[in-house]
């Protein structure tokens, strides 16, 4: 009652001053103007919610926030459904109503300054939305979790089975031998566990099941013992952190905008997926800090991506950005290809959105040049333009075209948007602390990759696929520049051959005739590594791995049965020239396969044996 009786003063005591304020005539609004002060721990979510409202409907430029503390809870925040890609199913969120802290709706020409504010959020949110924005920065925000929806938990010596420390904001109850995460108004019930090593600064996964089936006993608070087997093993130090795999909420959401900037911003929790940019044409990343903040001693940021652009357009900027605690990928950038399920007529196509987790939104607009996409070999075959777009379901649309689908489309075949697909500048950043890649990027424009530290990803530090069967993620690259990057023991658990940059469309079969990717640099980088595997290529045609040096490392062991340097698989126009080896560097060869000797050239200074 006390709560609520708090939010209904500051509701009057918002509409009165909205009632006598003159910060129309003003070129800055402040919260502060509207009576909400930071580091009162109270609940400022409507109150923020009328003050960004204000500042839209009279046009203001500039929104501030006197730096402080503002805390968000559930209660009086905007409630929106919202499709988002790559996040849950109609099982997982039948619903896909996000409960939003911060709504901005086709706002224009607008600067939103936190001062380094700290914006802690409570329960389930999805912190920012900004829906048909133009002109919009975010900037000297740090964004944080009360209770983050991820639970850690560290391993301590024990005689017999396995005792744990549980960090301070994981909170729990043991209720009848059984340990359960919960939270504020939620607890997990689907378990997904990594760990994390200490001592090696490595991210795995684990197995929560051991736990699940043992008997919690508490022997004071936030130090649990598990009857755990004799043949479970730990190692006291690693954290195991665990999450609950549903995505009913994301970090923040970025749709159908233009021109939207990020700078000296600390995503330190995101929820379910993290920064989502969807349909959105020029966005920037600078300085943006996607870690958990150093006091509060917590290894994981995001239950999910970091940065995640699903059919963007115009230029995609990462730069100076920090990414450490990632669930899954810091960086994905891709678009949706689209199933044709039904010839309509000539011109007219059912299509239909494949993965369980992609569905509902946007993914086409008249006047939008598309690929018709065989997907068996991967190969955009022909060209359409959309006339218009009719939503069947929310799992498919009719698509009418210009001019007549082609004659070649076959069953189980896609379209690709081609329109909505951008050049992607990363460069600068520094990735650590995740068990699956650094940088998921397929766009068939100008990308580069340049100056970045990739230190120990779990699975390949770059990947570029093209896919048509798993997550329908589009499509083949034609401009991709890898450059003075650093990758220091990458693909230590996973990716295709592990290795530390891969190269790995959908297609059925590697035929050297039918590439799917194009053009592919990769020059100037240095490969510190454990292992054998450095580069794996498949259906690639022009491809230049010139002036690297690869580096042995002894920290973590060599694991891979694939014990080649290079595996080049399908392709064609392949130059590997000017690779420095230092130290005893492993494999120091290169397997063909589904092509020439015709299709390579190798040249010094080091040796590398040609199989």
């Amino acid at each position: 009652m006390l709560f609520k009786n708090k939010l209904l003063q500051l509701t009057g005591l918002i509409a009165v001053t909205l009632i006598s304020v003159k910060s129309a005539q003003s070129q800055t609004v402040s919260v502060a103007d509207f009576g909400i002060m930071p580091d009162t721990y109270e609940n400022v979510t409507l109150g923020i919610q009328n003050v960004i409202d204000y500042a839209l409907k009279h046009n203001q430029p500039r929104l501030v926030f006197p730096k402080g503390r503002y805390d968000f809870w559930p209660e009086g925040a905007t409630r929106a459904k919202y499709f988002v890609s790559n996040t849950s199913t109609e099982q997982e969120d039948s619903s896909k109503v996000k409960t939003i802290g911060m709504l901005f709706k086709n706002a224009r020409n607008l600067s939103v300054d936190g001062n380094g504010s700290l914006f802690v959020f409570h329960g389930k949110m999805t912190t920012v939305v900004l829906d048909h924005c133009e002109n919009v920065t975010l900037q000297n925000i740090e964004v944080d979790f009360e209770r983050p929806t991820m639970s850690e938990m560290r391993y301590v010596k024990s005689q017999e089975g396995t005792d744990i420390e549980i960090h301070p904001d994981s909170r729990y109850s043991v209720v009848d031998g059984k340990l359960i995460w919960h939270g504020e108004g939620w607890k997990t019930s689907h378990f997904h566990a990594v760990e994390f090593d200490t001592t090696l600064k490595t991210m795995r996964y684990a197995d929560w099941g051991t736990f699940n089936k043992s008997k919690a006993t508490e022997i004071r608070p936030n130090l649990i013992h598990f009857d755990t087997p004799e043949s479970f093993k730990t190692k006291p130090g690693n954290v195991l952190t665990v999450r609950d795999i549903i995505r009913d909420q994301v970090g923040m959401f970025i749709l159908e905008s233009k021109n939207v900037n990020l700078e000296n911003v600390g995503m330190h929790y995101m929820h379910g997926l993290g920064i989502v940019s969807q349909y959105t044409e020029n966005i920037t990343m600078r300085r943006v800090t996607c870690a958990p903040r150093p006091d509060s001693k917590r290894i994981v940021a995001s239950s999910a991506d970091f940065m995640h652009f699903s059919g963007c357009r115009g230029k995609v900027t990462i730069e100076n950005c920090r990414f450490s605690g990632a669930h899954d990928d810091p960086i994905n950038v891709h678009g949706t290809n689209l199933r044709m399920t039904e010839k309509l007529s000539n011109n007219k196509l059912k299509l239909r959105f494949m993965h369980g987790q992609s569905y509902g939104f946007n993914a086409f607009f008249p006047g939008d040049t598309v690929a018709f996409v065989h997907a068996a070999s991967m190969i955009r075959f022909e060209k359409g333009r959309v006339k218009s777009v009719e939503r069947l379901s929310d799992r498919e649309i009719a698509v009418t075209f210009e001019n007549n689908v082609p004659d070649g489309l076959e069953a189980h075949d896609c379209v690709e948007n081609m329109t909505w697909t951008p050049e992607v500048l990363i460069r600068g950043n520094h990735f650590t602390r995740t068990n699956t890649r650094g940088v998921l990027l397929t766009t068939p424009r100008k990308a580069i990759v340049e100056n970045n530290t990739f230190f120990r990803t779990g699975m390949s530090a770059i990947l570029i696929e093209a896919d048509a069967e798993g997550w329908y993620e589009s499509g083949p690259v034609r401009d991709v520049t890898i450059r003075n990057n650093e990758f220091v023991d990458c693909a230590y658990q996973g990716g295709p051959g592990n290795t530390i940059i891969a190269i790995h469309p959908s297609n059925k079969i590697a035929d050297v005739k039918k590439p799917v990717h194009f053009n592919i640099r990769i020059e100037n980088n240095v490969f510190k590594t454990f292992d054998y595997p450095v580069l794996y290529a498949k259906s690639t045609q022009g491809l230049i791995f010139n002036n690297n040096t690869i580096v042995r490392t002894h920290d973590l062991a060599p694991q891979s049965e694939n014990k080649g340097m290079f595996y080049l698989n399908g392709c064609s126009d392949v130059q590997i020239s000017g690779t420095k080896l230092e130290g005893d560097v492993l494999g120091k060869n290169v397997r063909l396969e589904n092509m020439r000797k015709s299709d390579f050239k190798l040249s010094g200074p080091d040796k590398i044996i040609l199989e």
